[in-house]
């Protein structure tokens, strides 16, 4: 797991590739889920009322998005206890990633947070502590019985390492259409087993009747080659054969990469929470959205992204797989790969709505 701990984390910085400037999709999608997420976070309140509530963020990675959801349930929970009489309880705020994540971009954001949150909650709120705990989430990160509240997006469709027995799956660099069922028994015997740790690891850390909704890039269809989860990365694969061709990359450095992502079901999310047994299903469903997410400053200061439906898509994938790419490929040829990977995702998305899966599931822990 060493290798995927110090390459699996999203760009750093504030730059044009970033992951803070290039994540506006993924703040879509968890704006998609408020409405569970607030009943989720009501329900927990209403039960507990902690005067420390303590709430933790699992793959927070960098940029705006690490405090929105955060900023979100604190209003939620400011605006209840206001109107059953509480005092405002004391928040405890955890961001967790992996040690490569850019803590530093979340940190220097944390005085302007803190000022915003003051001003739209306004007097009698208790201090916000936040703290960042780098580490990965399919192993113990918490005190036992320290938690009341978990929130993870976009993050556990990522895998502990990338599974073994991936030697057939040449050509493509995760499950895809010419995958050998082979590779998808792999990939899904990874899932079972991280999704699992990570279950067990939260239901040591969460009090009784503590609260987690967790989002993952996931499928409708039972078949974990469908195109509904595959095809954004089947077209990656794609730039990098064509740098193959071009002899850019070597045919046999092309044929041992793989990524450790995996996109679930709902019945591959449910088996697994039910098989764990500490937690009580709430809310599971699926949502369906668009990789193309338009941002109006952008598409004034360039016009012609809004007609390149590959530019947005690209420059979003580019900031979540770039370290993972040098790792394995070096950094010489990423221009190259993401230049081919922008026609090929304009040319492939005129012609078709290639939308994505979300997974939403809800759960409260059993006493």
């Amino acid at each position: 797991m060493e290798v995927v701990d110090q390459a699996l984390h999203m760009n750093g910085g504030t730059g044009d590739t970033s992951y803070a400037s290039n994540s506006l999709c993924q703040k879509n999608g968890i704006s998609m889920t408020k409405p569970i997420t607030d009943d989720a976070i009501t329900n927990l309140y209403s039960t507990i009322s902690p005067k420390s509530l303590v709430i933790a963020d699992l793959g927070c990675s960098s940029g705006p998005n690490s405090l929105f959801m955060i900023s979100e349930l604190i209003k939620v929970v400011d605006e209840l206890r206001k109107k059953l009489g509480h005092p405002s309880p004391e928040y405890q705020v955890l961001l967790n990633d992996l040690p490569e994540n850019d803590f530093n971009n979340i940190f220097k954001s944390l005085p302007s947070f803190q000022k915003k949150m003051s001003n739209q909650l306004g007097v009698g709120v208790c201090p916000i502590f936040i703290s960042g705990v780098p580490g990965s989430f399919y192993s113990r990160l918490f005190p036992s019985k320290s938690l009341h509240f978990v929130h993870s997006s976009y993050s556990l469709h990522w895998l502990s390492q990338v599974p073994e027995q991936l030697e057939n799956n040449k050509g493509n660099i995760c499950v895809a259409c010419t995958s050998p069922p082979i590779v998808l028994r792999a990939y899904h015997a990874q899932f079972q087993k991280d999704f699992s740790m990570f279950l067990s690891c939260r239901a040591e850390e969460l009090v009784v009747g503590g609260r987690m909704v967790l989002m993952f890039l996931g499928r409708r269809s039972e078949n974990p080659s469908s195109k509904e989860c595959c095809y954004i990365w089947e077209l990656l694969a794609l730039a990098l054969n064509d740098l193959v061709s071009k002899g850019l990359i070597e045919e046999e450095t092309m044929n041992s990469f793989n990524i450790p992502l995996y996109s679930p079901s709902l019945s591959e999310v449910k088996s697994e929470v039910l098989k764990e047994r500490s937690f009580t299903i709430d809310h599971l469903e699926t949502s369906e959205m668009n990789w193309i997410a338009y941002d109006s400053e952008l598409m004034m200061n360039s016009p012609d992204a809004f007609f390149d439906s590959g530019y947005n898509v690209a420059k979003c994938i580019r900031a979540v797989v770039e370290p993972l790419l040098i790792s394995h490929f070096g950094d010489a040829i990423i221009e190259e790969v993401f230049c081919s990977y922008r026609k090929i995702l304009s040319d492939c998305l005129s012609k078709e709505t290639n939308n994505f899966i979300n997974v939403i599931a809800s759960v409260t822990k059993k006493g």
